[in-house]
């Protein structure tokens, strides 16, 4: 990563046949209110005109950049990517078929700042296909350590933001499931703490090919793996961390919006 410009945001937006969403995900960013920011978009070799799309718009505004992987490697590598290119005092995430709100950079870069705070996330709404809303709001806690974040992913990738004077140099895990846990994880060890801000400045749409049990049942065993390889988990306090994680994601993470 180069050295950081003051108060540039890089936003990390991995896409891979998004071709229904990433014009309405790159407007979402033209629509910010804080303006010094820089969108790093690496295609992993899409073959729905979604690369295309998004070069177009880079054509239109410099502050959108788009890279391409020679072969399908993964978002998990595509983040990896945006990462090494990055110039910004601050991260932040954004898959390609979701959506900022306007004020999200402007609110929780000052959120930061007022709190003194290296790592943040905030609330989310779901949204489906369409950008409908489902009525459900991602709840946040207000600090979250490593040992809280043990039992459950309380960070939406697409309102995560660090800084990287703290945290410095950050991959994610190649993993095809739950990568972003990995990488959140990582830079919760650096930054020693996360604050939630509560307050819902994203929008998570939710796409009937992610919602398979075949899909949730991996992601959990992911979960369990990423544990037990990674973390180094004993058999029994993995498997008590991970009924923690099932049951706070059922009883507690959402709340009507």
């Amino acid at each position: 990563m180069s050295e950081y410009i003051d108060g540039l945001v890089s936003i990390v937006t991995p896409n891979y046949n998004c071709q229904k969403y990433i014009a309405e995900t790159i407007e979402s960013v033209l629509k910010q209110t804080y303006t010094n920011w820089e969108m790093l978009i690496v295609d992993d070799c899409s073959t729905d005109g979604s690369y295309e799309t998004a070069l177009e718009y880079s054509k239109k505004d410099t502050r959108i950049k788009v890279f391409r992987n020679e072969n399908n490697l993964g978002a998990a590598v595509s983040r990896n990517k945006a990462l090494d290119v990055a110039n910004g005092e601050y991260i932040a995430f954004l898959d390609s078929d979701d959506l900022w709100l306007p004020e999200k950079l402007e609110k929780q870069i000052k959120f930061m700042q007022d709190n003194g705070c290296n790592f943040s996330f905030t609330e989310y709404d779901l949204i489906d296909e369409n950008g409908k809303s489902l009525g459900k709001r991602a709840k946040v806690v207000r600090k979250l350590t490593c040992k809280k974040y043990m039992f459950h992913n309380f960070v939406g990738c697409l309102t995560a933001m660090y800084r990287f004077e703290v945290c410095g140099e950050i991959r994610s895990y190649n993993l095809k499931y739950n990568n972003d846990y990995g990488l959140f994880f990582q830079i919760l060890n650096r930054t020693k703490y996360a604050k939630g801000l509560s307050s819902s400045l994203a929008m998570y749409r939710i796409r009937r090919n992610g919602l398979s049990k075949s899909n949730k049942k991996k992601k959990i065993e992911a979960y369990y793996d990423f544990m037990r390889q990674y973390l180094k988990v004993g058999f029994l306090l993995a498997t008590f961390f991970l009924s923690c994680n099932v049951v706070i994601k059922k009883i507690w993470k959402y709340k009507s919006c």
